[in-house]
């Protein structure tokens, strides 16, 4: 344990020495990921496929605001959606603005929740995502992770109903708005999950806050299993045909990786608690005070050694040397 406090100890200290050179690049790699998932998944506009664009707009992004990064993806995602059908791109437009009216009004700070949460679901732990927020988060974080779920659900049901849009005539526009607008608005399985991560991350909130031993674990495994039964239920209710293993597996990782968030974030000693109660004129206090575990970083020391004058190659004695062999 000691010796996993004095990493996170150095990473702390390597990042905030280096912070200036490692957030740009921290930076390009979530924008390049963004970019290329949303390539993958609607590269209908082949200009925007090419590498070098990609790379060139990862390299813009890394120097901008994250919040600009997620505008600047939407534009992405709709420039790929007006190549392939005008109708999409008008509905995503819609529905992008609807969320960043929303996503600026109430967690403005949350950009990168909408740009990982698309991520962590093509990685199939999204669950990841409620947990996480609702330890480090408010229960205002609901509108973020919310924007990223609306925004991986528009993005694939637009790629899975290709085919059919397709199949509309050049002259059935107002078909087409009536087909894509009603799947989206009832896609019950973008629903369940919706209701699903904003229960879990005000669940999970409030248990993080109560004053007992081991909330923050407590929390994540709560999280995980209110998590896990809300999107079995929902999938009784509405069949949203969710994979019960890949649930639990996606779940178990998800908690995994939550306790590694929490190793860094709140790692607290509950075996050295001590209940302190003062007073002051107007009121008396009773205070929980549970110490952080620390360890001091070794340092290194530089060990100088000296030399005896007797091997020192003195030139005096040298010059004395020469002319007795002479």
């Amino acid at each position: 344990m000691t010796k996993l406090l004095v990493l996170r100890e150095q990473l702390k200290r390597f990042y905030g020495k280096y912070e200036v050179y490692i957030t740009p690049v921290l930076k390009f790699v979530l924008a390049f990921m963004a970019f290329t998932m949303i390539n993958q998944v609607i590269g209908y506009m082949g200009a925007l496929n090419n590498i070098a664009i990609v790379l060139v707009l990862a390299l813009f992004c890394s120097f901008l605001p994250l919040n600009l990064t997620v505008v600047l993806a939407a534009a992405v995602a709709l420039v790929h959606l007006y190549a392939f059908s005008l109708e999409c791109a008008v509905v995503a437009l819609a529905v992008f603005l609807l969320m960043f009216i929303l996503y600026f009004r109430f967690s403005p700070k949350d950009a990168v929740v909408v740009l990982l949460t698309p991520l962590f679901f093509v990685f199939k732990i999204p669950y990841v995502v409620p947990i996480a927020m609702g330890l480090i988060g408010t229960p205002v974080s609901a509108v973020s992770v919310a924007c990223g779920v609306i925004v991986y659900y528009v993005i694939g049901y637009m790629n899975e109903s290709a085919s059919a849009l397709n199949a509309f005539d050049t002259e059935g526009a107002v078909e087409k708005f009536r087909y894509i607008i009603d799947g989206v608005l009832g896609n019950k399985t973008m629903l369940v999950v919706l209701v699903a991560f904003a229960a879990t991350i005000v669940i999970v909130y409030f248990i993080r806050r109560l004053s007992i031993d081991y909330a923050w674990t407590i929390a994540i495994i709560t999280g995980t299993l209110v998590n896990i039964l809300l999107l079995l239920f929902g999938d009784l209710m509405f069949n949203t045909n969710v994979s019960i293993v890949g649930l639990i597996i996606g779940s178990v990782i998800s908690a995994l990786l939550v306790k590694v968030l929490e190793f860094f974030v709140f790692n607290v000693d509950y075996s050295r608690t001590e209940m302190v109660q003062f007073e002051d004129d107007e009121y008396y206090y009773y205070v929980k005070a549970v110490p952080k575990n620390t360890v001091a970083t070794p340092e290194k020391r530089v060990k100088t050694i000296r030399v005896p004058d007797k091997a020192v190659n003195h030139p005096q004695r040298n010059s004395e040397t020469k002319r007795t062999l002479k």
